[in-house]
């Protein structure tokens, strides 16, 4: 049978192709609700809170010299988005990428999306000459963990420790 021979009575059904690209702030909306839906599936270290999300969301929209989002869409909607934020590393000796909420929604999870983000951030920051990408991903998350594994990552020997700062927003 000829594959361009289709009935009339059925229709292919083409799914939008998913592409990487740099979120702007008409994204913001979508990029909050990735965020909400991270923090509250986290092992505990950061809560929901919309204002918050959306605020540091903004700045980084706002400050590209700061960090960029990438966002993966289809023609529809935004589903998954990465937030790359710049630092100096006087160990490297310049410019570093810290990578940070990486998240695809449940729905798409499994279908390579996240690799794709990882690999434009990789690509972005061969670009841009920077020389190091650090992460973080949660204690408890063993898949998380083996994702990041899988796309070259690898552990540090160095932990990570906070002090949190208590202001009055």
């Amino acid at each position: 049978m000829n594959p361009k021979n289709i009935s009339n009575n059925s229709q292919a059904v083409v799914k939008p192709k998913a592409k990487v690209e740099m979120a702007t702030l008409d994204d913001l909306p979508a990029l909050t609700e990735l965020v909400m839906d991270l923090f509250s599936i986290s092992a505990g270290d950061f809560k929901p809170d919309r204002e918050l999300q959306e605020r540091g969301l903004r700045l980084i929209l706002e400050q590209p010299n700061r960090g960029r989002i990438a966002v993966i869409r289809n023609e529809d909607k935004i589903f998954g988005m990465v937030n790359m934020l710049f630092t100096i590393s006087t160990a490297r000796g310049g410019f570093v990428i810290l990578m940070e909420d990486v998240v695809i929604h449940p729905h798409h999870r499994g279908q390579g999306y996240g690799t794709m983000l990882v690999n434009h951030v990789v690509e972005f920051a061969k670009m841009k000459k920077f020389l190091r990408i650090t992460l973080l991903t949660d204690k408890i998350s063993a898949e998380s963990q083996q994702f990041f594994l899988k796309q070259g990552f690898s552990y540090s020997n160095m932990i990570p420790m906070r002090y949190l700062i208590e202001t009055d927003q």
